[in-house]
């Protein structure tokens, strides 16, 4: 299926590993040009390098490392990202970390640290790029739209770390609140609520080489498909949410999370 993102600019937060490769991945076979960013300079540009030779043109994308919690970093890798691909027609937020303990009790420094990674990080970038996607004539900006990645544990209470639940939560609030506030300028802005992804070096693959067996029974109990979700499934979300397939989408949290059950 063409979804007509060919040549599109999409600019992606946390795109060297897991969910954030995963979705660059997709976008390079859609044919869009791509702004990778993250912390890692080594990380990234081993990311381009994956992507060329996956088959993407080399010209078609740009790897930038910095800070992107940071408003000035993410202000100058928008402004570089316009200036060598082209007008942004997609924003990824694919921030999301979490340092704090579970329970009640965390530091006031956890709770600092976690809501500047997993809240401001994202935004800082929603409304960098809006202010760039709205700086251009109606015409121009025709199917721009943001895309915040969040998480299941903002939608429930699952278990997780405090600080994490609420800044994912915080996201969809954030979401459905510039949905409404864009809207009439023609922007989208919708979110994608992963559930529990496994992938190379993430989280979830540490914990099942750990204790395969425990993992297992945990997923088959608490996941109604019985399994752990790939990258792949998310970043098909995510290209169908940036495509004019999604058209009349604004405002949603869409959960990919195989029917969690509990």
């Amino acid at each position: 299926m063409d979804l007509q993102l060919k040549g599109k600019v999409v600019f992606i937060a946390g795109a060297s590993k897991g969910i954030g490769l995963g979705m660059a991945r997709g976008f390079a076979k859609e044919g869009a040009k791509i702004a990778l960013t993250g912390r890692g300079e080594a990380a990234l540009d081993a990311a381009r390098a994956l992507l060329v030779e996956e088959g993407a043109k080399p010209a078609d994308l740009l790897a930038i490392a910095g800070d992107m919690t940071s408003s000035d970093v993410i202000a100058k890798a928008l402004d570089t990202t316009q200036e060598k691909l082209g007008p942004i027609h997609c924003a990824i937020a694919n921030v999301g970390l979490g340092r704090a303990p579970l329970g009640f009790d965390v530091s006031d420094a956890d709770w600092e640290a976690d809501v500047q990674q997993n809240l401001y990080g994202a935004v800082f970038l929603a409304r960098e790029a809006l202010r760039r996607i709205l700086a251009r004539p109606a015409s121009e900006r025709e199917g721009a739209n943001l895309i915040l990645i969040s998480s299941i544990a903002g939608v429930d209470a699952l278990g997780t770390s405090l600080t994490y639940a609420a800044t994912k939560a915080g996201i969809n609030h954030t979401t459905k609140s510039l949905a409404k506030l864009v809207g009439k300028d023609g922007v989208r802005v919708n979110a994608i609520a992963p559930g529990n992804i496994l992938f190379k070096d993430g989280d979830w693959e540490k914990r099942v080489n750990e204790r395969p067996d425990a993992w297992g029974r945990w997923i088959n109990r608490e996941v109604a498909l019985r399994r752990f979700g790939k990258v792949e499934e998310i970043a098909d979300a995510a290209l169908f949410l940036a495509s004019p397939r999604a058209s009349f989408v604004t405002g949603e949290i869409l959960v990919v999370d195989g029917g969690q059950l509990r």
